[in-house]
């Protein structure tokens, strides 16, 4: 299949080091929409939105082109997992109360995709797309060596659809009648190595290693440690948290 593979080859760290949304998203999201039948997630990695609306829906389609990430995601007995692209669902039209993409529209045709979620929504549906931007660490120490690792040492390896997600999608054409949502954050307390794990699953990470041949972690983790005190000590991590939302007309 033709689709921006990133983040197959490490989808083992991407399991284990990517934070969490807070249940507090999933409320808000599920209360767009008054039936809570059929939930579709698209780019749904490991699964991790999949499993939050597995909460409030009776049956949450989650869709994934990636098959190394499909075979790590997370089981619960209410999500059927596919290989599909979030531009073709493969689901019939008119069938699926809620449409959601975390972390992952960036990544997508979005205009095609909006088109797949138009098809598939029921009348008077919703659609809720959202991602998180940098990390914040909690000290001004840490948080600038991160930061001078983040946008200075990686900064030519991001892929340039990131921007869009640090624009909280402001940029990209929302067709459907935009419900308001506030924004919020995401919170994780993580140790030195899991903050690391988790560096190591940016895509920028990846192809840093590609192309130099060695892993540039090893150094910041060196920096890190210098301000962190004990690397098992665990540290609060915060990131922005954006979300546009949307209904479709009844």
């Amino acid at each position: 299949m033709n689709f921006k593979d990133h983040f197959s080859d490490r989808a083992a760290l991407y399991a284990e080091f990517r934070p969490l949304y807070p249940d507090s998203l999933f409320e808000r999201v599920a209360q767009l929409t008054g039936s809570h039948r059929i939930a579709l997630d698209c780019g749904t990695g490991n699964g991790q939105a999949a499993i939050g609306l597995a909460k409030h829906f009776e049956r949450v389609v989650a869709t994934e082109p990636s098959e190394e990430q499909i075979n790590r995601a997370t089981r619960h007995h209410r999500i059927e997992y596919r290989i599909a692209r979030a531009e073709s669902s493969g689901l019939p039209g008119a069938s699926v109360d809620l449409v959601t993409a975390a972390q992952a529209l960036h990544w997508f045709d979005a205009a095609a995709f909006f088109a797949e979620a138009k098809r598939v929504l029921v009348p008077n549906g919703a659609i809720a797309v959202w991602g998180y931007g940098d990390p914040i660490l909690d000290t001004t120490a840490l948080h600038n060596t991160l930061h001078a690792f983040n946008r200075g040492t990686l900064e030519r390896y991001w892929h340039p659809e990131r921007q869009l997600l640090l624009n909280g999608y402001s940029a990209i054409a929302f067709p459907f009648e935009e419900v308001k949502m506030s924004p919020g954050e995401l919170e994780m307390r993580w140790t030195l190595p899991e903050l690391t794990g988790y560096l190591r699953t940016w895509s920028a990470t990846a192809r840093y290693a590609a192309e130099n041949g060695f892993d540039p972690i090893v150094d910041v983790e060196k920096s890190l440690a210098r301000d962190w005190g004990d690397p098992e000590e665990t540290r609060l991590i915060r990131w922005p948290l954006y979300v546009r939302a949307g209904k479709t007309r009844a």
